[in-house]
């Protein structure tokens, strides 16, 4: 294992750490340009399917980082895309609640916690418009998202998991559709 390649995943990784506001969802479409566009680490294929494991598997959502790094260099860039994506903004956001918590009743702190909320909502926009672009899912995806968010926002109480079975069943039918339609 090349130390060259372990310090590039940390330099990937550190700075998404740190501007990972809204969560991990908000640092997927840079973390797709960095691995795929600038490093070719992994192709774009390959990218959406170490995303779709990463969200599979237990424990954070951003365990994306890890598989990237095991795919690059194994078991230790595994470890080194872990710490170097968890560790910097965890130290962060516990020295910021240090810092603040005495403030939480002044403006500038309510201001500020409403203010970064939708610099968040815009990068999870960027994230799923990133996974939307590689996956090439079509007006069919398109309109399934857009079905899917419009009955989770009037219907907030609505099974999660039947919005997922219904996105589903939807993406067959339309594919077998398609597949029929092709055949004539």
């Amino acid at each position: 294992m090349r130390f060259d390649t372990l310090v590039a995943i940390a330099l990937v990784f550190i700075p998404f750490s740190l501007t990972s506001i809204g969560g991990g969802g908000a640092i997927v479409a840079g973390i797709q340009h960095e691995t795929v566009s600038v490093h070719a680490w992994v192709n774009s294929r390959e990218f959406l399917d170490l995303f779709a494991v990463s969200r599979a598997a237990p424990g954070p959502g951003m365990m994306l980082a890890t598989v990237i790094g095991w795919r690059v260099a194994g078991w230790l860039g595994a470890l080194v895309a872990t710490l170097a994506l968890f560790v910097p903004s965890s130290v962060l956001c516990y020295s910021v609640f240090k810092l603040t918590n005495n403030h939480r009743d002044k403006k500038w702190h309510r201001a500020m916690r409403e203010g970064l909320a939708p610099v968040g909502i815009g990068l999870i926009i960027a994230g799923v418009l990133s996974l939307f672009r590689l996956a090439d899912g079509g007006i069919v995806a398109i309109l399934i998202a857009g079905l899917s968010c419009a009955i989770l926002f009037w219907a907030p109480r609505f099974p999660v998991l039947a919005v997922l079975a219904l996105g589903g069943l939807t993406a067959v039918l339309a594919s077998s559709l398609d597949t029929w339609l092709s055949t004539l």
